[in-house]
């Protein structure tokens, strides 16, 4: 079940897991894991109260790892059976601490599960301690991988470097990002490599670059060569995400397709000409076949 307002969820005792959950992390994932542990042992139901956007996305201006769909999806493949995603706006960004902490009592928090470095209320003036005025708090140590602590912000820097694989290490998935076909100016087709040009919202994190990627859509799954940039061969501005399909010569206009980032073959980088481009297009999708064992 989703919620947006407090006052819609089902009344009754809970346990609630707060934060904003970006990525759905192993971070995130160890911290649910316990919480769903002491709900079933309770034989409570478990909540997320969560914000959409990432409070991040809205005071920082950063981008965001998933959506509100896509965070939805990876909570309920963990067996979150309630989430609350409320609306995080500048009237959200202004309301006190206790606010908040009438928010908890209100949904009947029995134990509340946040990370150590979770803050709520303007300002950022509430702290785990503060919590304990609702109910017992169970403040979980941000788990580390690597001599560092697993964190959307982590996620995110090694994303716009690139670094699709060390990312899945962090995920515990690849990171893949929904679009809908648009038409394009259709030179993939001219160049003999027709690809889906995808809409894909502005603030999602992208990896820039040229990658072996899975697309799902209305073929189901195939394999393809995606490349995420600007196409500074055709002097372009706009950040683009395109996906060639191989084997696959349909048409996708206005289609939802979800792209998994597996490996990076190369950078973007820009061509001297629209023939050397079409050569390297070539060469990307004989590495990309080398990586599927095609």
């Amino acid at each position: 079940m989703l919620f947006s307002e407090v006052a819609d969820v089902p009344k009754g005792p809970k346990v609630v897991a707060v934060g904003s959950f970006d990525g759905v992390h192993l971070g995130h994932q160890h911290l649910l894991h316990r919480a769903k542990e002491e709900a079933q042992a309770r034989h409570l139901p478990l909540l997320v109260y969560t914000f959409d956007p990432p409070t991040k996305v809205f005071t920082r201006g950063e981008g965001f790892l998933m959506d509100l769909e896509e965070k939805v999806e990876a909570l309920r493949a963990l067996g979150v059976e309630m989430i609350l995603a409320v609306p995080f706006n500048a009237e959200f960004a202004r309301r006190s601490a206790e606010a908040f902490l009438e928010d908890l009592r209100a949904l009947g928090a029995e134990a509340v599960y946040v990370g150590e470095d979770f803050r709520f209320g303007k300002g950022r003036a509430g702290t785990p301690e503060a919590l304990k005025q609702v109910a017992p708090v169970r403040v979980v140590p941000l788990l580390e991988l690597g001599g560092e602590a697993v964190k959307s912000s982590r996620i995110r820097a090694l994303l716009q470097e690139g670094r699709v694989e060390e990312a899945r290490h962090l995920l515990g998935r690849p990171y893949s990002a929904y679009g809908v076909v648009v038409e394009g100016d259709r030179l993939g087709q001219k160049l003999g490599f027709p690809t889906a040009n995808l809409a894909v919202h502005p603030l999602k994190v992208l990896p820039p670059g040229v990658y072996a990627v899975e697309a799902e859509g209305p073929f189901g799954r195939r394999k393809g060569v995606a490349n995420v940039g600007t196409r500074p061969t055709l002097e372009g501005k706009e950040r683009r995400l395109e996906v060639h399909l191989l084997g696959f010569m349909g048409a996708l206009y206005g289609a939802e397709l979800k792209v998994v980032f597996l490996k990076r073959l190369r950078e973007e980088r820009r061509f001297e000409s629209l023939e050397a481009l079409k050569e390297q297009i070539a060469k990307d999708i004989q590495a990309a076949r080398a990586f599927f064992g095609l």
